[in-house]
């Protein structure tokens, strides 16, 4: 009887947890937004999808695009951080959310690129095209081009502030993909993770700035990225969030209201980062062999990926053995380090194909001087190596 009892309470108190724990499901997700999508940005896997190829008003988050620009011409050196811009009448005419520049004034690239990240700053980005694009215009005809790079169909822009205005749209795929690449630079979460600074430091006109993405402070992992608020776009955003090693990428576009966005956007990062894991296999960096080339200046040197390579599962699904092969292209000198010398291809224990990584070699190899093969070929003769 006491036995019976007690299964009968353990029974009641396992349902009282089951009712009161809130299970999340892919079909109750974002039932305010126009369109979005979660990805896991190592392999690529959208985890979730809505109407992702519907081609709406994407307000600010049209400044990714700007800043994977902005991030090219830094890593190039056709910028610098410390560079000053000096902002054109047509910048500081820019409605909007602003860092209120002023005609003539100079400003760093670095308090720029803080204001366009971090307050959405129209006149900023446009100050920012008018450097590298050398014109507005020019700037977003770069924009565009980039798009066509990346192989978007679904993306027009007409100007780089995402101000509402006719024939510029993306989509949620489009975006997750500007995004994808945008974080690729990883320098970009120097500024996307901060939640408030300051702009013009020790002067009179120093400006407050408060990230306008309130998940950098409340949701744990996240550290970026940009979002967005039109007439005709509503309310939306991009948000990745890093825990262990995975990271998500969610968007979110067309919502009514900022606190309905944020909300709804942590659902889909919690859906992701509760039922999904990565699985390392192999390191950015880690070797998988070496190569030796005749009349090279190094007798070997190390073949390393260019990436990670990861496996995206469920916590549910049953553990996996993975396998990698490596496939050289023909190789001649010079080898420079970065150049794809071939690939690596990851397969799992039952010859599924998993993911093919470009590889590289972990340092130059050129071919040697003379002098140096010809005493090469000396010391084979002497040791016998030669023969």
């Amino acid at each position: 009887m006491k036995l019976l009892k007690k299964g009968i309470i353990t029974f009641l108190c396992l349902s009282l947890i089951f009712l009161n724990t809130k299970v999340v499901k892919a079909d109750t997700l974002l039932p305010n937004a126009k369109s979005g999508l979660l990805m896991e940005v190592s392999t690529g896997t959208i985890i979730y999808e809505k109407n992702i190829h519907e081609k709406v008003s994407v307000a600010s988050m049209t400044k990714m695009m700007g800043m994977i620009l902005v991030m090219e011409a830094l890593e190039d050196g056709n910028i610098r951080l410390d560079e000053k811009i000096k902002a054109s009448k047509n910048a500081s005419n820019m409605g909007g959310s602003q860092i209120w520049l002023e005609e003539g004034e100079e400003i760093t690239v670095l308090d720029l690129i803080k204001g366009i990240m971090m307050a959405s700053a129209n006149d900023g980005i446009v100050a920012m095209a008018e450097r590298i694009g050398g014109t507005e215009a020019d700037f977003v005809k770069m924009m565009n081009e980039k798009a066509k790079e990346l192989g978007l169909k679904n993306t027009n822009f007409v100007n780089p502030t995402g101000l509402d205005e006719e024939n510029h749209y993306s989509t949620a795929y489009d975006m997750a993909i500007i995004a994808k690449e945008l974080i690729s630079h990883e320098e970009i979460f120097n500024y996307t993770s901060i939640y408030e600074d300051y702009l013009r430091k020790g002067t009179d006109r120093q400006f407050w700035l408060v990230n306008t993405n309130k998940l950098i402070k409340t949701y744990q992992g996240a550290d970026g990225l940009k979002t967005g608020m039109t007439d005709n776009a509503g309310y939306c955003m991009a948000v990745t969030a890093k825990r262990n090693n995975m990271r998500l990428l969610a968007i979110v576009l067309g919502e009514k209201e900022g606190k309905v966005r944020n909300k709804e956007t942590a659902e889909l990062l919690d859906y992701g980062f509760n039922l999904y894991e990565v699985t390392t296999i192999k390191q950015k960096g880690e070797e998988l062999g070496t190569i030796s080339l005749d009349k090279a200046n190094l007798e070997k040197v190390k073949i390393i990926a260019n990436q990670d390579v990861t496996v995206l599962k469920k916590q549910s699904e049953k553990k996996k053995e993975y396998k990698s092969n490596v496939v050289l292209n023909t190789l001649k000198l010079p080898i420079y380090k970065g150049d794809v010398i071939g690939k690596l291809i990851v397969k799992d224990d039952l010859g599924n194909m998993i993911e093919e990584v470009k590889i590289t070699v972990s340092e130059d190899l050129k071919k040697d001087n003379y002098f140096n093969i010809f005493m090469k070929i000396l010391k084979g003769m002497i040791t016998g190596d030669l023969f």
